[in-house]
């Protein structure tokens, strides 16, 4: 049997079996085209939300220890309150109590009948020993500066005399100052010495 085809028709066959193969390949090439921008634009929105949630968890975590940390300074900040209100009321509370000795005695001897007055000298001498004693406890030191220089910043003087001492020269202490550790909680009032006219 012969073959009756002639070679142009066989090369227009083969031909048109390219372009059908062509042709069939195509849609599946414009489909994975299409595909591959949608699959882009999910992967990115995926990403997009997980890292908003992560976002959104950090910033919950934030605002929790901001809240912890704001609510343990206000607990500190009224703690402070309250512990200085507690040492403006209680401060002389130890004071107090050993004050609390010295009118024992005072009230002991005002309780004695047919007291002499040696007796009652005696019980004041006692008293100021005790107070004395409250005293130094507590760190309240006396200020005498009897034949001292005058210091405004210790004593007060009530008026200037006339004196054989140095000018500006404690002449009489008229009422004892006291002073709390180096805080001067009354000046003591004195008489001082006038300058000598030359």
């Amino acid at each position: 049997m012969q073959n009756s085809e002639n070679p142009q028709d066989m090369q227009s066959n083969q031909t048109e079996t390219t372009a059908s193969i062509e042709e069939a390949a195509a849609p599946d090439t414009a489909g994975n085209t299409a595909e591959t921008p949608q699959t882009e634009q999910t992967e990115q929105q995926l990403n997009f939300e997980q890292l908003l949630k992560e976002a959104e968890i950090r910033a919950a975590e934030h605002h929790d220890a901001w809240m912890r940390a704001k609510a343990e300074t206000e607990n500190i900040r009224k703690r402070a309150q309250t512990d200085v209100a507690n040492a403006h009321k209680y401060a002389v509370d130890s004071f107090s109590s050993e004050l609390l000795t010295v009118m024992d005695s005072l009230e002991a001897a005002l309780a004695v009948e047919n007291a002499t007055v040696e007796n009652y000298k005696n019980g004041m001498e006692l008293t100021q020993k005790q107070l004395t004693t409250v005293f130094d406890k507590f760190n309240i030191k006396e200020i005498n500066p009897q034949g001292e220089k005058f210091d405004p910043h210790q004593h007060q003087a009530m008026t200037m005399v006339d004196s054989d001492l140095a000018p500006n020269t404690v002449v009489q202490v008229m009422q004892k100052g006291y002073k709390l550790s180096d805080r001067v909680i009354r000046p003591a009032l004195v008489m001082v010495s006038k300058p000598q006219d030359t």
